[in-house]
């Protein structure tokens, strides 16, 4: 608890700002509503991927936090923080390449404008966003949750006021609707990097580079290599996912625009109950890397039955509020305004909400552990095969088969659940066998 309850937080301070976001770009104007969906999605497949290679550093710094202490954690966070401003510096030259995205859609002129104006910025605060990652990599793998929640919470907090500001032009502030949300997203993240420079312990970089700079050039280039070869299959992994979800929402789209308005805003929705339980995922991957760096392996089915545990109260509350309240919590989106048939076919895609997040607890919290073991690729694999072969596919055929039907969308979301709910069986079946043969792909990685 005391290590996931931080990250919780800092998961529930990510849902406020997203909150805000939306629910301003929905009060904004109808456009802004219809381009935020896809926008969003397709600008957080491309970061994800980013930001979960470059956060593969956590289980580095946790590995090495269990086994040797302080000294080697910094010095496996320091490697962490030149990969991450690497990898910023790739995602940053991608602006251009994103800004084009919207055109191979068949959204109208106007809608495709804010997407692509969206977009373009959002490899800017992207690639702060990769830097800040692999910053909270090491205060997460060495157990100081509360630095990254308080200052997780301090960005989202100038986030949020600078989005609403800079959406609508309040206290003086340009009027800059969809790239107002960009921007505001910017400013944000800045300010996280700031604090986590400011944060970090003294002398760390300065002795983290000398580290690497003796070690040779040779022995840097194949550490660097080793970490990329199982980070970019983790953010493989993350950005397949990603992508899948944003597939799944062009695929709504399908069903025509009464389904796209209520998927969008209950898009929204689903993240109240998942986001506090990635916080809780990544504290249990932090506990398993600690026991995996130590080779106390007979710890791991404790810190997995603790977590579960918790992850299902939260479920169960939330899940409990989207049966019988689904009105009132859609009520903040503007919905009330709407056309009914988009109220009633937000309030029935409400009430099937909890499967998916019921099915979430099992595939995020496996693929964190998982990650601490190193078997990023089978990660990868899994994801594939359930998800793009056999998963999307489905969902091709339902909405095809429904298309300008927006009773769809409920089932729809249901298809996704399975799945969801059947590849986390299958990473807590190798968490399983990986314990059981005492299995740890990162070791090779340590730096000695």
């Amino acid at each position: 608890m005391a290590m996931s309850l931080p990250l919780m937080g800092t998961m529930v301070g990510n849902l406020l700002m997203m909150l805000v976001d939306r629910i301003c770009l929905a009060q904004y104007s109808k456009e802004t509503l219809a381009a935020s969906g896809p926008a969003v999605f397709t600008a957080m497949t491309v970061i994800t991927f980013f930001t979960t290679t470059a956060n593969l550093s956590r289980s580095c710094v946790a590995q090495a936090f269990g086994r040797s202490g302080e000294p080697a954690a910094r010095v496996e966070g320091v490697l962490g923080i030149i990969i991450g401003a690497g990898l910023g510096l790739v995602l940053l030259s991608l602006s251009p390449l994103l800004a084009m995205v919207p055109s191979l859609g068949g959204h109208p002129p106007a809608i495709r404008a804010l997407e692509s104006s969206f977009l373009e910025l959002s490899a800017l605060f992207g690639s702060v966003m990769v830097i800040n990652v692999s910053m909270s990599a090491y205060f997460n793998g060495v157990g100081k949750t509360k630095v990254s929640l308080y200052v997780g919470l301090l960005g989202q907090v100038v986030a949020a006021l600078a989005i609403y500001m800079l959406v609508f032009g309040r206290f003086g502030m340009p009027e800059l609707g969809m790239r107002g949300s960009a921007f505001g997203t910017l400013i944000g993240t800045v300010t996280m990097l700031i604090c986590y420079v400011i944060l970090l312990p003294r002398g760390f970089l300065r002795d983290g580079f000398k580290y690497w700079a003796d070690v040779g050039a040779r022995t840097f280039r194949l550490q660097v290599v080793f970490r990329l070869r199982r980070g970019v299959a983790s953010g493989l992994a993350a950005g397949m996912d990603e992508l899948g979800n944003t597939s799944f929402v062009w695929l709504a789209a399908v069903l025509g625009p009464i389904a796209l308005a209520a998927n969008n805003v209950n898009l929204t929705l689903n993240y109240l109950a998942i986001i506090p339980i990635i916080g809780l995922g990544i504290g249990c991957s932090v506990l398993c890397s600690n026991a995996i760096g130590r080779n106390d392996f007979d710890l791991i089915p404790t810190i997995l039955k603790v977590t579960l545990l918790v992850e299902g109260i939260y479920v169960l509350i939330v899940s409990l509020a989207q049966l019988i309240a689904p009105a009132l919590l859609l009520q903040p989106f503007g919905l009330s305004t709407s056309d009914a048939q988009v109220q009633v076919t937000a309030v029935d895609t409400t009430r099937v909400l909890w499967t998916y997040s019921a099915s979430f607890v099992f595939s995020m919290t496996g693929a964190a552990v998982l990650e601490g073991f190193g078997m990023t690729r089978f990660i990868l694999v899994t994801r594939i095969c359930l998800m793009w072969g056999i998963s999307l596919p489905l969902i091709y055929l339902a909405t095809h088969r429904g298309a300008g039907d927006p009773d769809w969308l409920p089932r729809i979301w249901i298809i996704g659940s399975v799945f969801e709910f059947t590849i986390g069986c299958i990473y807590f079946w190798n968490i399983r066998q990986a314990t059981r043969k005492r299995l740890n792909l990162l070791q090779v990685q340590h730096a000695s």
